[in-house]
């Protein structure tokens, strides 16, 4: 990692630049802006710039936390993962499980001034249904969705399924966000650009600016739900600030300089040594909000040659070292990180030692490179992406390319901005015609509790996200876990966890803990994820 004060004095240099950019922010905010603690913008550092706007259509996180802004959910889990009632006002269960009925709660608005109705509800819950892993499944269950009234919609099930509201809850991404029905009925291939929900906070689509800015106002017809405090995504959902800014700052020095000069006042995602330079700082505060951390893995695209054939993915087992992505990723520092990861998240149910060994046992290249040549290798090109505007992801492909070249594979390392990676991660065309052979990403890791809602642990082929990776083996387990009973969840994931490695659909480089900064004088950060209700300035 480079030395701290290299990065202070490149603090300096990148000033005049950044102050050109929030000023023109900033009058463009002025006109609107009214007196009061939340008169001045909140001035946010996401992640990665913001260019996929539909939350449906992508997994990738920004577009979640955008998500999160704009849209409203009908449950919300709370911090111990128990879906609670959001824009349901509750629940009615007849017919021993199988028919369900869900009333709105009263007063639920969109930003274009209309009421929301089940009919935009249940073409929601059907187009995610179309994406998303747990809403497949749950789909797969319904004999019938349908809207009652306005208020009202109907699951009638093929059998009785008591997860349904951790479905239309679920954390992680590719949430079942509810948007009008007209939004709604776009084919799920296809992005909806037009940014209408019921949330918090409107999207304010004229000052968009890819590459430079994202621009939420304030919802004043937003009801929230009753309640003490939020719970992760459950309770109230309180706006305090009438403006919230997103700035594009991909350079860490800037966004750190920025964030010490008060220019911002919260980078989601400082890089783990610029996190350190910082701490200690007393108008400065690092906290992990994700608790639960976030896996990382090397994922394969299945469709195409040479990683089409599992015995080259297996072969690959025996050279990953998830220290070495980890150390890369988040530093030196052991509590922001963890190796020995598997397929499932550590702690959770589903979690074991099961197959470690071929993680955890020596590392020998030589022994990689030649199961790779028995394996059928013979020197074809491997296409590996990597973002170079979202640090932690950006590192790990760096030393995921390196790896794959010491084992004797032709990489073609390529660089790109994260939208251009997003779009390209989804594409289905060989490398040669755009797409891909090999990448690291990272996810949220609530979703790695229980195969419902883990969209990588999947053998579906084409319809899987990122990789279209096939296993029979995978999917007849996944299957078999919403009828077994709690009790017998270790044993199937002791299973699924054999098959992972077997089938390998991919392969986990460790869990890490992200650190955020944020000026001090803000306060109510909700524990989880990066929402911005709850939120004020002293």
């Amino acid at each position: 990692m480079p030395h701290m004060p290299r990065f202070r004095t490149a603090f300096l240099g990148r000033r005049p630049a950044l102050a050109a950019l929030l000023s023109g922010a900033a009058g463009l905010a002025m006109p609107r802006l009214a007196r009061g603690q939340s008169a001045r913008p909140l001035r946010f550092v996401p992640q990665a710039d913001l260019t996929i706007l539909d939350p449906v259509w992508t997994p990738g996180i920004v577009t979640r936390n955008h998500g999160l802004m704009v849209f409203d959910t009908l449950y919300g889990v709370d911090t111990g993962l128990q879906p609670q009632p959001q824009m349901a006002a509750g629940h009615v269960v007849e017919d021993g499980g199988r028919r369900w009925t869900i009333t709105l709660r009263p007063g639920l608005r969109f930003h274009d001034g209309e009421p929301v109705r089940a009919r935009d509800a249940v073409a929601s819950i059907r187009r995610w249904g179309q994406r998303d892993t747990f809403g497949i499944a749950l789909m797969a269950m319904c004999d019938e969705v349908a809207a009652l009234d306005d208020t009202r919609l109907l699951f009638r099930l093929k059998r009785p399924f008591a997860m349904l509201p951790d479905a239309l809850g679920k954390p992680g991404t590719m949430n079942c966000f509810i948007m009008p029905e007209r939004l709604a009925l776009t084919d799920p291939g296809t992005q909806v650009t037009e940014m209408v929900g019921s949330g918090p906070y409107r999207f304010v689509a004229g000052e968009h600016v890819v590459g430079a800015r994202t621009v939420y106002q304030r919802f004043e017809g937003y009801v929230p739900r009753e309640g003490d405090a939020p719970s992760l995504l459950a309770g109230p959902k309180v706006a305090h600030f009438d403006r919230v800014e997103w700035v594009s700052l991909p350079d860490p020095a800037t966004a750190a300089a920025a964030l010490q000069q008060g220019e911002v006042d919260w980078w989601e995602q400082p890089p783990a040594d610029l996190a350190e330079a910082l701490r200690g700082r007393r108008a400065i505060r690092l906290e992990v909000l994700d608790t639960a951390g976030s896996p990382a893995f090397l994922r394969f695209n299945q469709l195409h040659p040479p990683f089409d054939r599992p015995e080259m993915r297996r072969a690959l087992l025996g050279a990953v070292s998830q220290a070495d992505f980890m150390q890369a990723v988040a530093g030196t520092d052991r509590s922001l990180w963890r190796d020995e990861l598997g397929f499932f998240l550590p702690g959770s149910p589903m979690a074991s030692d099961e197959g470690m060994a071929a993680l955890t046992g020596p590392r020998d290249l030589d022994a990689v490179r030649r199961a790779l040549t028995e394996a059928g290798y013979r020197g074809e090109r491997i296409v590996h992406l990597q973002p170079t505007d979202y640090p932690s992801v950006s590192a790990m492909n760096l030393v995921a390319a390196d790896l794959l070249r010491r084992c004797g594979l032709n990489v073609d390392l390529q660089a790109m901005d994260f939208g251009t990676f997003i779009r390209r991660i989804a594409n289905q065309e060989p490398p040669q015609r755009g797409g891909w052979n090999s990448v690291c990403v990272s996810t949220a890791g609530a979703s790695w509790v229980n195969p419902a809602a883990h969209n990588y642990l999947r053998g579906n082929g084409r319809r899987s996200i990122v990789g279209s990776p096939t296993s029979e083996r995978l999917e007849a387990l996944r299957d078999q876990w919403f009828d077994t009973p709690p009790e017998d969840h270790p044993a199937l994931g002791r299973a699924m966890q054999a098959a992972a490695f077997a089938d390998v659909p991919f392969i986990p480089v460790g869990l890490f803990y992200q650190s955020t900064a944020y000026r001090a004088e803000l306060s109510g950060m909700v524990k989880g994820a990066p929402v911005f209700w709850n939120l004020r300035r002293a």
